[in-house]
């Protein structure tokens, strides 16, 4: 047995396994903040200080003020003002929210001449820049690959769409009571999902897609199809419509998926949100990236990926458990398997 305590995923065509390398390093602590108030600021060394030097006390958008006051009442004079630090990281991701839907080049222009008066230059605020952006890609790139090992791993049957209804609820009453709903599923039904909040382009209206494995007999009432006009597609469309929770939510889709194809596009569509939105995507607990098996030396084809860290196995690789064999890998082995992310 050449290969013990893998992490294996599936990729949307082959399994592929991670051997295990255990980590020589100790997790470094985590870095104080380079934070800073208005009026007086603090500074944690002398070279912090010269490099703030010339850099005016109240100079914006380095400064946020944040007033304790009642509403529509005013602040004792007496009282000095309440502001709490704020420092350069919680700056950049506020500048990056904001210009989220620029162009990658207009984004960063746009945030180093905001951060300018947080350093001497502006070559040490470009490099500064440059550095966070890099790590918003990367960060990017993790929740990708996260979302599509984790989808890859589960058998997905429906393609959900939940709508705001404002006569039924609030926006922050149909997010909380539809998170509740759909947990409660979760841990009585057996039902998994992972899912992304949106808002259609021209009405703003809030939206819950997600993929969905709900299985057989839980589905808490029968789905009723409705013809009605779709004005994404501008045409007449036939969707199945669950009266339990078009009762208690408003109009709903549940969209059948029948092949891995409908699977791929629905994975792409919820990437899209987390590329261009910024929006988060939502999993229900229960979805692993990975299940642990042991890999014997026949059942892999070669070494792939970055210095051939990876084993791409064959598509009936046999799955062990601590030297325990357990089978040909299918969906009901897989179930057996120990999982991890």
């Amino acid at each position: 047995m050449s290969y013990v305590e893998t992490k294996v995923y599936f990729d949307g065509s082959h399994y592929i396994a991670i051997p295990y390398v255990p980590n020589p390093f100790r997790r470094r602590k985590k870095a104080k903040a380079d934070s800073f108030e208005s009026g007086e600021k603090e500074f944690d060394s002398d070279e912090e200080l010269d490099e703030f030097e010339g850099v005016e006390k109240a100079d914006k958008p380095l400064v946020y003020m944040i007033e304790k006051m009642e509403k529509n009442e005013q602040k004792p004079a007496d009282k000095p003002i309440n502001e709490r630090k704020v420092n350069k990281k919680e700056l950049f991701e506020r500048l990056y929210a904001e210009n989220l839907n620029e162009k990658k080049w207009v984004r960063r222009k746009k945030i180093i001449q905001a951060m300018k008066g947080c350093f001497k230059d502006e070559e040490i605020t470009q490099l500064y820049v440059d550095s966070n952006l890099g790590r918003k890609e990367r960060n990017l790139i993790c929740r990708r690959i996260r979302l599509t090992r984790k989808a890859n791993l589960q058998e997905f049957n429906y393609f959900c769409t939940f709508t705001y209804d404002g006569a039924i609820h609030t926006e922050d009453s149909f997010k909380k009571d539809l998170k509740t709903t759909l947990r409660n599923f979760c841990y009585r039904k057996g039902w998994k999902y992972i899912g992304v909040w949106e808002r259609s382009p021209e009405k703003k209206r809030l939206h819950f897609h997600g993929l969905f494995y709900i299985p057989e007999g839980t589905m808490p009432s029968e789905l009723e199809k409705k013809t009605d006009y779709s004005f994404h597609t501008h045409k007449r469309e036939t969707i199945n419509q669950s009266i339990y929770f078009l009762r208690r939510f408003g109009r709903n889709d549940f969209e059948e998926i029948e092949d891995r194809n409908r699977l791929g596009d629905a994975i792409a569509y919820l990437m899209k949100y987390i590329e261009k939105t910024g929006e988060k995507i939502v999993y229900s607990k229960g979805l692993p990236q990975f299940f642990i098996s042991d890999i014997m030396d026949e059942d892999v084809v070669c070494r792939i990926g970055r210095e051939d860290k990876k084993l791409l196995l064959f598509d009936d690789f046999t799955c062990w458990d601590e030297g325990e064999y357990i089978g040909k890998v299918s969906k009901e082995v897989i179930e057996q398997m120990r999982k991890c992310n």
